[in-house]
């Protein structure tokens, strides 16, 4: 397979949950939507031409969520890439409602859950999805009751398989009690490695870990600092270099760039091909900020 037209080939391929094989670098759907994640994009052609190319550039891994329009992401995937692609894998996810624009409630009642797959099997044009994620563990749910109704959906061939989303390791080992999770989708980045034991966990145990906001580099890319160096070397853009580190950083490693422009995704796509040395990864490392939690999931949410 050339990487010159497919360049997403150059990131790898990852079997997800034993029989799923995707190319490593995939694409986040949130930014196609209105703005604050809600309601129709400007451009919906457009979006429709974004999502055709990043099939073109091999990209076969598209995440997405009902919570994204509210299913403004999924309806035009579908218009975009429907009949899909054999190799072609749509991730969706629920248990976030929507109020409003940039408002997210975690919302895991097992009854809203069902309903909320049904909805998204008949927007996407599926009758089986891939990989469903809970988006949020739901504080007021016993977990028991939320992943008890996505095992239910699952033997019901609905559902084939099942990931969390924002998750610690106490709450991942919690639900692999109670069923098969073959990924875990988190915040974390080269500026924030707050999920680090996280993506350890997860390879030992050969689960994917699906970086949300995975190109933040914040003061780490500013002009002058310590990314610009490496990024000259590699003729790369300072968030080339923090897609190839997060490829680097772990086998299980599935990053999801998210982008409403086309020059914009075929920037990103390029990173597969851009090759770390060790030094350049240990000193990508070594300048990364200390874990935190900054910001807020609330607020990184709409930059997705």
């Amino acid at each position: 397979m050339s990487t010159d037209s497919r360049p997403a080939a150059a990131s790898g391929i990852f079997t997800l949950g034993g029989d799923l094989p995707i190319h490593r670098l995939g694409y986040g759907a949130m930014q196609i939507t209105g703005s604050g994640v809600w309601g129709e994009p400007k451009d919906p052609d457009e979006v429709v031409r974004l999502l055709r190319r990043a099939v073109e550039l091999g990209v076969n891994f598209i995440d997405t969520a009902d919570s994204y329009g509210p299913f403004v992401s999924e309806t035009l995937i579908r218009t975009a890439l429907h009949p899909y692609a054999d190799d072609v894998v749509i991730a969706t996810k629920a248990g976030l409602t929507r109020p409003g624009p940039d408002v997210w409630l975690p919302l895991g009642r097992p009854e809203y859950l069902r309903q909320q797959l049904e909805l998204s099997l008949r927007h996407l044009g599926l009758e089986r999805i891939d990989l469903y994620q809970l988006h949020r563990i739901d504080p007021k749910v016993p977990l028991a009751d939320q992943i008890g109704e996505l095992v239910a959906l699952q033997k019901e061939g609905k559902i084939r398989h099942i990931g969390l989303s924002q998750v610690t390791v106490a709450q991942l080992e919690a639900a692999r009690k109670l069923a098969t999770i073959v990924s875990v989708q988190n915040l974390y980045n080269l500026a924030d490695r707050s999920s680090e034991k996280l993506v350890d966990h997860c390879e030992t145990n050969q689960i994917a870990f699906i970086p949300w906001f995975p190109m933040a580099t914040g003061k780490l890319a500013r002009s002058g600092g310590p990314l610009d160096e490496i990024a000259k070397n590699h003729e790369a853009t300072p968030s080339q270099l923090a897609l190839a580190w997060l490829l680097r950083r772990s086998p299980v490693m599935l990053p999801i760039p998210g982008t409403s422009s086309v020059a914009h995704l075929e920037e990103n796509v390029a990173a597969a091909t851009v090759s770390l040395s060790d030094e350049d990864y240990a000193a990508l490392s070594a300048v990364s900020a200390p874990p935190n939690s900054s910001g807020g999931v609330s607020r990184l949410f709409k930059r997705r």
